[in-house]
């Protein structure tokens, strides 16, 4: 490994990586002076990060001392905040998760309503887990609408009414916020905990409406103002009469969402609302949702299709409501985007569900949270308050 520089953030980061577990791993990697890392490693004791232990195993003289991150007092709030639902886990500093809950939560009832909910439940999850409030160090959140990541702010998110520009980090006072929208901290849960070693990961999330979370070089990437992977509202040839709640036409969700495979449904004599009265009608054997939903993958897969030669995904994983058909779903995808793509491009290329499923979004958050925490910068942050 290449030395790299030597600060708190830095050691810490080699620590939590499992790539140094002792001070002369640690002066190894870096090229510190052993006097360096000891300033280094006593200062993050000091501040409760890292622990010290003796192995237990010497071979003569004094045992090995072993370095580790400090769980106990340091816990991750992690929120999937959906149209009609509110997830969250709570993690320790390793994301391991100490405790969990879901509830029926109209995300459409405000800001002041749902956030003192989620507020409520946090407390509720630290008492069940034995930890004071104190011990919250960040909280990471999922919201279904787009959002500026530098402010945690809703961008006139379409099913978040009273949301627009309200200041979610405000409501909690006692730690960091990081707000995203729920297809980015989806596709950071999916790929952190089922495809680690995937750098370039592509996770489309197929609900109401549809979005893609973009993983490039193993980091989210957001774009400019945090509006990246808005498949939903690319163009689809051919569906012009199919209006869209952006005001535009032939947007992709206005064709292939489940609320526009719902609404084709009806139309042909079938009632369904949902995308999740879809997928009922497909376990139940319906002919006609069967074959709708195998024709919104086959649209979804013309949009992926270009995805495919521009960004070179490794993989493309499918989540969001109409993916508990995805036999079906998936099937329609990965006709077009085989036929549609370059051979080079889809030559390792592998579609499939998501294997982290609902708790993709709340998993996500919480590991925002952790990884904003544990950022050098942040140690760095933290150390230097604490000698100030």
């Amino acid at each position: 490994m290449t030395p790299i520089p030597g600060s708190p953030g830095d050691v810490l980061t080699l620590i939590s990586a499992g790539a140094a577990t002792t001070r002369s791993d640690l002066a190894r990697l870096t090229g510190l002076a052993r006097s360096t890392v000891s300033q280094r490693v006593d200062a993050l004791i000091e501040r409760g990060l890292v622990e010290e232990t003796e192995s237990g195993e010497s071979t003569g003289g004094r045992p090995p001392r072993h370095l580790r991150l400090q769980t106990e007092d340091h816990v991750f709030g992690g929120v999937d905040l959906g149209a009609t639902h509110c997830r969250i886990a709570l993690m320790d500093l390793s994301g391991e998760v100490l405790a969990e809950c879901e509830d029926p939560l109209l995300v459409a009832e405000g800001p002041e309503t749902v956030l003192a909910h989620v507020d409520d439940r946090l407390g509720r999850l630290l008492s069940v887990a034995g930890r004071p409030r104190t011990a919250l160090r960040a909280l990471g959140m999922g919201v279904p609408g787009p959002v500026e990541f530098a402010t945690g702010r809703p961008n006139n998110p379409p099913i978040m009414p009273g949301w627009n520009d309200y200041p979610i980090p405000e409501h909690f006072a006692d730690c960091a916020v990081l707000v995203d929208n729920d297809v980015n901290v989806m596709a950071l849960g999916e790929q952190r905990n089922a495809f680690p070693e995937t750098r370039h990961l592509l996770f489309v999330k197929v609900g109401t409406g549809i979005g893609c979370g973009i993983v490039a070089e193993g980091r989210l990437h957001r774009g400019a103002q945090g509006s990246a992977g808005d498949i939903g509202h690319i163009r689809v040839s051919g569906h012009e009469d199919a209006g869209c709640r952006c005001g535009n036409s032939a947007c992709l969700e206005a064709v292939a969402g489940g609320a526009a495979v719902a609404r084709r449904l009806t139309e042909l004599g079938v009632p369904a609302e949902t995308g999740a009265d879809v997928v009922a009608l497909v376990q139940a054997g319906s002919t006609q949702a069967l074959r709708l939903v195998r024709e919104a993958g086959r649209l979804i897969g013309e949009v992926l299709a270009g995805l495919v030669n521009f960004f070179n995904p490794e993989v493309i994983v499918i989540g969001g409501a109409l993916s508990r058909v995805h036999e079906h779903l998936l099937a329609g995808i990965r006709e077009t985007v085989y036929r549609r793509s370059l051979p080079l491009a889809t030559h390792h290329l592998s579609i499939v569900p998501s294997r982290t499923g609902i708790n993709a979004a709340a998993l996500g958050a919480g590991i925002l949270a952790i990884e904003h925490y544990l950022s050098p910068d942040n140690i760095n942050r933290i150390v230097n308050a604490q000698n100030a």
